[in-house]
């Protein structure tokens, strides 16, 4: 049988393979984005553990519903964003009609307070995913030259390691243990400012 390399797939490639109940693929699209899911749901619902309970939410549908991707639509993370931000939305509101007399100051409506459509018409939306891209961009400052561009061709060129190997004419290995090395690093990044934000 066929080792599958995960980790290079892009995520079309991996929501194929979740139609067909490849529970590797679910894994792997979880460990790309698991993160960055949480991070948007806490800046909306303003909660560790309800924006937890959300994450969990948006990849329970991933699992279950795989199909309502649609590749012609966009990229992936756009869509799973907008997951995201709609399933944080719908919480939100539901704690904010039980809390709404004590929360809200007389003469608003939840609507005043709560982003709408898009990231384009979306400032809430908008800073979170500037936000993001601004700690993901800081976190690869402390990566080493090879690493960071291993992972900018990764993540933002979308290519496929054995893509990346070919582009710079490495090895495999070293192309999978550069990703992996950066990915370990900026996550400690990442998790250090979230903790030094935080307190």
């Amino acid at each position: 049988m066929e080792r599958v390399e995960y980790a290079s797939l892009r995520d079309d490639e991996l929501m194929d393979r979740l139609e067909r109940r490849d529970l590797g693929a679910f894994e792997a699209l979880y460990d790309r984005y698991g993160d960055l899911v949480y991070s948007v749901a806490l800046r909306v619902v303003g909660d560790t553990y309800v924006a937890e309970d959300v994450a969990q939410d948006v990849f329970l549908r991933v699992w279950r519903r795989p199909e309502q991707f649609d590749l012609n639509r966009g990229k992936f993370v756009t869509w799973l964003m907008s997951v995201t931000r709609n399933r944080s939305i719908d919480e939100r509101r539901s704690r904010g009609r039980r809390l709404r007399h004590e929360v809200l100051p007389s003469g608003y409506e939840e609507e005043d307070v709560l982003p709408s459509g898009n990231e384009r018409d979306d400032p809430a939306l908008a800073t979170v995913l500037s936000d993001e891209r601004a700690a993901v961009r800081q976190a690869m400052e402390v990566l080493p030259q090879e690493q960071k561009l291993a992972i900018q061709l990764a993540y933002f060129s979308g290519l496929t390691q054995q893509e990346i190997a070919n582009k710079l004419g490495q090895p495999l290995g070293t192309v999978k243990t550069r990703i992996r090395l950066g990915m370990q690093k900026m996550r400690g990044a990442l998790q250090e400012r979230r903790g030094s934000s935080g307190s």
